[in-house]
């Protein structure tokens, strides 16, 4: 008896998937429609996955594969940490640590307009949202959210920022909190910005919180929940 393709992805959900393997028929999924991330491509009705890693989702409708890797592949609607490498006339050029450099545009701002054009020296680290990843072309940022409005976006001024692979930060952005950042909050006055590809932004009133943070979040990236937390509270414990 032949089996049928199931008509949710459910049973792939948070499972090792490799290239070449089919995680939803989309014929088969009337009146819906879904956000592809990152490791996913769609061959007709058919999504099939291009990288290996965990298949992921979040509501309310979007799947990516996730995989621990240094290397950042841009889709459309993450939110990145990018650093200004140059400023051209109509726009910053920004690595965001994809196969290429991306763009933002001068007008791509809150109320932006040729008379207040904003100026970043190079080196300059922003928060930002990627609007467009076409293959072959040059990833275009925004500093708004869909509405237009600033929102968090912007540069992180102060503050330390570090490198993670691209699975850490997923972990990081994850609902609920994960245990990590749960913990650390509990105890710990302190900013976060997490980038999808793999850099992490901390602040506080004082160094020694932001290196005590940063660390823990680096050493704890391969525990499970449970060990995590043991992890922070141990390493708590030291500070006082």
């Amino acid at each position: 008896m032949e089996s049928k393709p199931s008509t949710t992805p459910s049973s792939f959900i948070d499972q090792q998937v490799f290239p070449g393997d089919v995680v939803l028929d989309l014929s088969k999924m009337a009146n819906q429609t879904i956000k592809l991330g990152g490791g996913l491509r769609q061959d007709g009705d058919v999504i099939s996955v291009m990288k290996a890693g965990k298949l992921r989702f979040s509501k309310p409708n979007k799947y990516w594969v996730e995989s621990s890797n240094k290397r950042y592949v841009p889709s459309a609607g993450d939110n990145v940490l990018g650093i200004v490498v140059d400023a051209k006339a109509d726009n910053f050029l920004v690595d965001i640590k994809g196969p290429t450099l991306a763009f933002l545009p001068v007008l791509a701002f809150e109320g932006g307009t040729r008379r207040n054009i904003p100026k970043f020296e190079m080196g300059t680290l922003l928060y930002v949202r990627v609007v467009k990843a076409n293959t072959g072309m040059n990833p275009e940022l925004s500093c708004m959210d869909a509405s237009g409005k600033a929102a968090e976006y912007g540069p992180l001024k102060e503050g330390f920022m570090f490198e993670s692979s691209t699975g850490l930060s997923r972990t990081l952005l994850s609902s609920p909190t994960c245990p990590v950042l749960e913990t650390l909050g509990k105890k710990l006055a302190f900013e976060i910005a997490v980038g999808l590809n793999g850099r992490v932004w901390v602040n506080a009133a004082s160094p020694s919180i932001v290196v005590l943070v940063a660390n823990t979040i680096m050493k704890t990236e391969s525990l499970s929940p449970v060990q995590q937390k043991i992890k922070v509270e141990s390493l708590m414990q030291r500070m006082r």
